[in-house]
């Protein structure tokens, strides 16, 4: 938003989990035509040029009883689902799009059809499949969606986790559900790229330095890691906007592994995935390029 502001462009920001606190009109039905109106400020979609969808959350009625907050909950999400669909072309990215994006094993699939090498994968949740994928040796597991499980309380994170010579007699969390069992590339570093239309910001992130970041450079939340923004081969930048496109995203936060070989490997596309943090460290101008996305 700071940089909307600096650029002088006029913007209105719509917590989801408040929106029961405006009055929406739509004249004839039509949700093109819909308005927000709230006691200091109206929203009419007509005006709107670029939207970006972040961190959304469900409309919260958490003061009602059960019953009355789930329904309260279902119809506004509808009337939040008519708006997506009424803004459609004019988003960095499309929820609906961002949905569809969030299908791993697609991304796999299509960053492989692009040229990108993608290490040897298994999703499953079979333990004879799982054992014999781990004793061929240098294998980590990852979920296939979900890397937090909210206990209520501080949560717990779901981290990459290298595996053992073999499974055997430890299947029994792998049967309760699909998991991503994934080939380990020895690294040279992470590489995280922030895609946005047609421009590239790659991060290099030192996760070799430290024991509890080789793995997964989120383990350990070391402040100390280094973080440096470095140059892509050609081919390589060029198919991180060709996997882009082809989840239908005009953003994506692509994780990469350089190996120890400087060859890049895919691991996965996030298409709602967090930047702020990437700029602070390396000066990559991110917020810029979005705000010159959502103007175009």
């Amino acid at each position: 938003m700071l940089e909307l502001e600096r650029r002088g462009m006029e913007f209105f920001r719509l917590n989801t989990e408040d929106i029961h606190t405006y009055h929406a009109v739509l004249p004839n039905g039509d949700p093109g035509r819909l308005r927000l109106e709230g006691q200091d400020r109206t929203l009419d979609l007509r005006d709107i040029t670029g939207a970006y969808y972040r961190r959304p959350m469900p409309p919260d009625f958490e003061e009602r009883d059960p019953a009355t907050a789930e329904y309260l909950q279902a119809e506004w999400s509808a009337l939040l689902r008519s708006i997506w669909n009424a803004l459609d072309g004019r988003w960095l990215n499309c929820p609906f799009a961002i949905l569809r994006a969030e299908d791993k094993p697609r991304q796999l699939t299509i960053a492989r059809r692009l040229g990108f090498n993608v290490p040897e994968t298994l999703v499953t949740n079979h333990p004879d499949h799982a054992i014999a994928f781990s004793e061929r040796g240098g294998a980590v597991a990852k979920p296939l969606r979900h890397a937090l499980i909210d206990d209520g309380e501080r949560g717990k994170v779901i981290f990459t986790s290298r595996l053992g010579s073999s499974l055997k007699g430890e299947t029994a969390g792998i049967e309760l559900a699909p998991v991503i069992l994934q080939e380990e590339v020895r690294k040279r570093s992470d590489v995280r790229v922030i895609v946005v239309d047609d421009q590239v910001f790659a991060t290099a992130i030192d996760s070799q330095d430290f024991e509890e970041t080789a793995v997964d450079w989120r383990r350990g939340v070391r402040t100390d890691l280094v973080h440096r923004a470095t140059a892509l081969p050609g081919d390589v930048e060029r198919a991180c906007v060709a996997v882009t496109r082809a989840l239908g995203l005009r953003y994506s936060a692509i994780d990469l592994v350089e190996d120890k070989d400087g060859e890049y490997w895919f691991l996965e596309a996030n298409p709602n995935g967090q930047w702020a943090w990437i700029e602070q460290r390396t000066g990559a101008p991110i917020s810029a390029a979005i705000a010159k996305g959502l103007s175009a």
